[in-house]
This record gives structure tokens, C-alpha cells and sequence, in this order.
């Protein structure tokens, strides 16, 4: 059964970080784009971050570039996102998700992820005094 696991989500305070993990049960990150969406309260859903499975190129939503960073490992079948300077208006579910091979397009990466093929059951992330 293919499933993706987040992890490393909770609380923390404005200023702090959080660094999140997607690991792939079931099956093989490599080969795969793997993009970070968030969704907040009343909002729709928005990717925030991807990275691809071909030359490792990244991709950052304006809203977290300069803060946020991701990261994979093949071997440890696992990709991360490092989150730094959190605002508490980056509050919200965060999911990672998988489609083969590039992230796609900009509406690909940084829209509700309607190209991805699996997904994770997301982690929430809250970020309050």
C-alpha cells in the first residue's frame, strides 16, 4: 500500500522552527517530485514548497522563500522541510505529496496540488504566543 507519513509537526512559537519530515511507506521516493502544501482554516489549500526527483531543483511559494528550505534524502526515503522564522500565519495542516518525476508547472507547485498523485494525511502546525 503506497502511503506517504508526515511528521514533526506541534506548536511553537512566532520566530521558532519546526522541521518537518515525509517519508514514503510502500514505495520509493525516489523518482518522485515531492511539493509541501498547507491549508488553513477557511482557506484553500496552497503549495508552499517542491522539490524534484530528476536534478533536485526547488521551488518556494514568495510567502516562504528565505525561511523555509527543502530537502531529500533517497536513501532514507525521506524529504524534509525546514521551517524558520515561523509567523502564526503560517498555521495550518501541512501535507506532502508525490507525482513522478518534476514538480510541473507554477499552478502545479503553488496550487492545491491537483496534479500530485499521493498524498500524506498531513501534520498541524500552529504558531502562537
Amino acid at each position: 500500500q503506497v502511503q506517504l507519513v508526515e511528521s514533526g509537526g506541534g506548536l511553537v512559537q512566532p520566530g521558532g522552527s519546526l522541521r518537518l519530515s515525509c517519508a514514503g511507506s510502500g514505495f520509493t521516493l525516489d523518482g518522485y517530485a515531492i511539493g509541501w502544501f498547507r491549508q488553513a482554516p477557511g482557506k484553500e489549500r496552497e503549495g508552499v514548497s517542491c522539490i524534484s526527483s530528476s536534478d533536485g531543483s526547488t521551488y518556494y511559494a514568495d510567502s516562504v522563500k528565505g525561511r523555509f528550505t527543502i530537502s531529500r534524502d533517497n536513501a532514507k526515503n525521506t524529504v524534509w522541510l525546514q521551517m524558520n522564522s515561523l509567523k502564526p500565519e503560517d498555521t495550518a495542516v501541512y501535507y506532502c505529496a508525490a507525482r513522478p518525476q518534476l514538480c510541473g508547472s507554477d499552478y502545479d507547485v503553488f496550487g492545491p496540488g491537483y496534479g500530485m498523485d499521493y498524498w500524506g494525511k498531513g501534520t498541524l502546525v500552529t504558531v502562537s504566543s
